[in-house]
């Protein structure tokens, strides 16, 4: 028989396993590919994620005294690597840069064009390169009047800005502290310490509602949070850390804290519209109107008064580019692309987008009607879930709020789907944007979801009908 593995080897192999996860995670930082070398880089993301499932593995045996300061101390490292090189993956980040800046002259976002000349005297050579310097794949050429070339690190440059309004304020607000010729650092560091922040309040909910805080390494140590929270700087994990939050304090039995709880994710859905999609979960198991109003009508209160001073200030439209983008990216068009790829396996395409909103609909009433009330996280990651599984998006950093909702629930299963989301964003190019890739990554993950939920239930069941075993010499009642 084998000893037992002391406490401190437990803890040890664990460290072992995040510094292998950080080293990895800085050579994918610093060696970029995104245009170069696609399979490199997917190799490399692969290696990330098979050492953060070593990890987690590996924390299930450390001492519970041992958890939180090994999981904090873990959160920083693998936060750090994000900021040891420019954005890689992604140019989001400069127009972030970009709005902040235009905010900053007095002047709305929703204007003007990053290309308008209006905002010339605004350009500098960072996001406005010039000459040979208009060389690479990352950079998109802008009209000019002399012979010289002139681009911009900022995509789409002739399309006005799609970010709502708390994003925008936020970009403002780096920009406003951030000191001349930062470039693109503050709004990782910014980036990065609201990811801690998302960390701390996971563990904050979990202490309070008993869970078992182990759980925050599925956010805390996720590949995905330092490549695309804190390296490419999406505005997505403000989202994320407001929705937390959000769902954290509409747990609460207290009508008071479940308004607080509608205002915050009204704030996170002012940043992203995407957290509209907790909502559902946001009403799990609600009965009554007033308990349904008291999270949807401040969500909603919150998030029309954020848009009403740039309404007010603004001349063009607040929602810019946004019908655009939906038809840019085939969302109105289920043949484009890898989008919808595995209701399109089954159904006609134009039958893809009437179903999804079927299934979306029916998961988000059996969530409201059977959902657990004191765990909203729980209905707020299966309609999220199934919704990322049937639109298959092919953009990585929106899963940011999927694993978010694994850490709270612990449904580890579910991080197949933001896995998915990487391989086609990495390797797309490589397969021109074909369904195959997003069939077979996203079936796989989704088969993965139903099996283990399958597995989940069986043995839920099968423990159900197991007899008790009660203690000798005590009675029992018929």
């Amino acid at each position: 028989m084998n000893p037992p593995i002391a406490p401190t080897t437990r803890t040890a192999i664990t460290g072992a396993a995040l510094v292998a996860l950080t080293v990895v995670l800085v050579l994918t930082v610093r060696c970029g590919g995104f245009f170069t070398d696609p399979v490199g880089l997917s190799w490399r993301y692969a290696a990330c994620w098979a050492l953060f499932a070593a990890a987690l593995l590996a924390l299930r045996r450390v001492p519970a005294r041992s958890v939180v300061p090994l999981l904090l101390a873990g959160a920083v490292a693998v936060t750090v690597t994000g900021l040891l090189g420019p954005p890689r993956t992604s140019t989001d980040s400069y127009r972030y840069a970009w709005d902040g800046r235009v905010q900053s002259a007095g002047v709305s976002p929703y204007d003007h064009t990053p290309q308008d000349p209006a905002l010339a005297r605004l350009r500098d050579p960072w996001l406005f390169p010039t000459g040979t310097a208009c060389t690479g794949p990352d950079l998109a050429g802008i009209p000019h009047a002399d012979a010289t070339p002139h681009c911009t690190r900022i995509n789409r440059p002739a399309v006005h800005t799609i970010y709502p309004p708390v994003a925008e304020a936020y970009f403002l607000a780096v920009d406003t502290l951030s000191p001349s010729g930062a470039r693109h650092k503050p709004l990782q560091i910014g980036a990065g310490l609201i990811s801690l922040g998302v960390t701390g309040t996971l563990l904050l909910i979990m202490r309070r509602r008993g869970g078992d805080l182990r759980r925050a390494a599925y956010w805390a140590w996720c590949p995905a949070v330092p490549l695309e929270a804190v390296n490419n700087a999406h505005i997505d994990v403000l989202g994320v850390l407001l929705t937390i939050a959000g769902l954290g304090l509409v747990a609460s039995r207290a009508q008071t804290r479940r308004a607080a709880g509608g205002l915050l994710i009204g704030a996170a859905i002012a940043t992203k519209l995407m957290p509209a999609v907790v909502l559902p979960g946001a009403l799990s198991g609600v009965r009554r109107i007033r308990d349904a109003a008291a999270v949807l009508v401040p969500a909603a209160a919150f998030t029309a008064l954020a848009y009403l001073p740039y309404v007010l200030l603004s001349h063009e439209s607040v929602f810019g580019y946004l019908t655009g983008y939906v038809e840019e990216e085939g969302y109105d068009d289920p043949s484009a692309g890898s989008r919808y790829a595995l209701l399109r396996l089954a159904l006609p395409d134009t039958w893809a987008f009437p179903v999804l909103l079927a299934a979306v609909a029916a998961v988000s009433l059996y969530v409201m009607w059977r959902g657990d009330p004191r765990r909203p996280w729980s209905g707020a990651l299966l309609v999220t879930g199934w919704a990322f599984a049937l639109l298959t998006p092919g953009y990585s950093w929106y899963a940011l709020l999927l694993i978010a909702l694994v850490a709270l629930d612990g449904r580890w299963e579910w991080l197949g789907i933001p896995l998915a989301g990487a391989a086609v964003y990495i390797l797309g190019p490589t397969f021109d944007y074909g369904p195959v890739l997003a069939e077979v990554v996203y079936g796989t993950a989704a088969g993965l979801v139903l099996v283990t939920t399958w597995f989940r239930h069986h043995a839920a069941r099968r423990s159900a009908r197991a007899p008790k075993q009660h203690t000798p010499g005590r009675k029992t009642s018929v």
